[in-house]
């Protein structure tokens, strides 16, 4: 298994920086997913690592060595792209076995390979088949096995399950991260989908704008966010983000929300907001609360910081195990996830409990977290 380390690392195209001076330390064995919207720079952040791509500036470090200029066949690297990249002509046997042939790599140690991994990723019986012939999911673990063959010391994802169907992606989700408990191999992995990186990372980097904003573990990028780029990408569905002023009353400190058109809502901050908060009086902020936070009144256990309060349904989303219940406030659709048999239609007057031991609070200006 080899680390990987970032220092400094720039990728300029032309006049555009789309690298902006990441420092980045991926232990050995690690399942580092890279997480953002689209064109936020991770999948170029993974071609500089696989050497792709040319370094604008820093460094690139795979095992203690600086890979600069070492050529990506030289790197002890295999990628697994979106496209699954087969030749169509050739049998699934020959795909695996490809770049072992061209390395010259005996016979009976392509045979030793391909059976470890076809067994392995369960492809075994498809060997003499052509990718025409199989599915989304089959070739995918195709082009995993042509990596796996290299048995090399860091595996690069491209995106690999973004062409698969909704219930390809869960199964083969659950076989990648199998794969990786079973090898131990150190993996970047790249992503747009918020639940990948969060089921599948050891850490996660989430990326804006060439910029990594934060690094962690999954409990931590979903509990404790950075700042607000952070707290309302990550999440399915995403973040409630009010805007709202800060109010003391006593001691107790309130974010009060609302349109001068409606009725505003004071949302009660926990104790462990006052000193944080005990000199912005008046402040403009950002409250932010996840729809798992915001629930049938009286349906949870009773918590010390709960809100109680009315507002009318105007949008009923079932999911199956839970519903989607939104209502409008402050100029914004807040989504509530409540019990199937707790939903009631639009237009009712709904009772919502909100746990404000679970809300996160930003500055207004610099959208850091208070």
């Amino acid at each position: 298994m080899s680390d990987i380390r970032l220092d400094g690392l720039r990728k300029n195209f032309g006049s555009t920086e789309v690298i902006k001076g990441i420092d980045l330390q991926i232990d050995p064995g690690e399942f580092v997913v890279l997480v953002g919207p689209s064109g936020c720079g991770k999948s170029t952040l993974l071609n500089l690592i696989a050497g792709l791509e040319t370094v604008s500036d820093g460094n690139i470090f795979i095992g203690g060595k600086r890979v600069n200029d070492t050529p990506p066949r030289d790197r002890d690297i295999a990628m697994v792209f979106q496209s699954y990249a087969l030749y169509p002509t050739k049998t699934v046997r020959n795909n695996i076995t490809f770049g072992m042939v061209s390395r010259n790599i005996p016979k009976d140690k392509q045979d030793a390979a391909v059976e470890e991994f076809s067994t392995l990723l369960q492809i075994d019986h498809l060997l003499s088949r052509k990718p025409g012939q199989l599915s989304g999911g089959q070739r995918q673990r195709v082009a995993m096995g042509r990596a796996l063959v290299r048995k090399p010391d860091v595996f690069l994802f491209d995106e690999p399950l973004s062409n698969l169907d909704a219930k390809l992606r869960i199964e083969m989700r659950t076989e990648i991260k199998k794969l990786h408990q079973r090898l131990g191999k150190t993996v970047v992995y790249v992503t747009h989908d918020q639940i990948e990186a969060m089921t599948l990372a050891s850490r996660i980097a989430v990326m804006d704008n060439g910029h990594i904003r934060q690094f962690a573990d999954p409990a931590t990028i979903y509990e404790d966010p950075v700042d607000l780029f952070v707290a309302s990408f990550m999440g399915s569905p995403s973040m409630n983000i009010l805007a709202g002023q800060i109010r003391r009353d006593g001691d107790q400190y309130f974010v009060t929300t609302g349109h001068p058109d409606e009725a505003p809502l004071d949302f009660p901050l926990p104790p462990a907001y006052s000193d944080r908060v005990r000199t912005m009086d008046g402040s403009n902020v950002i409250l932010g609360l996840r729809p798992e936070a915001i629930f049938a009144a009286g349906t949870e256990l009773p918590g010390e910081s709960r809100f109680i309060f009315e507002r009318p349904v105007s949008v009923v989303e079932p999911t199956g195990p839970d519903t989607m219940i939104l209502f409008r406030h402050a100029g914004s659709d807040v989504i509530a996830r409540v019990r199937p048999e707790d939903a009631m239609p639009e237009g009712t007057l709904f009772r919502f409990e909100a746990d404000m031991e679970k809300v996160k609070l930003f500055d207004a200006k610099t959208k850091t977290r208070i």
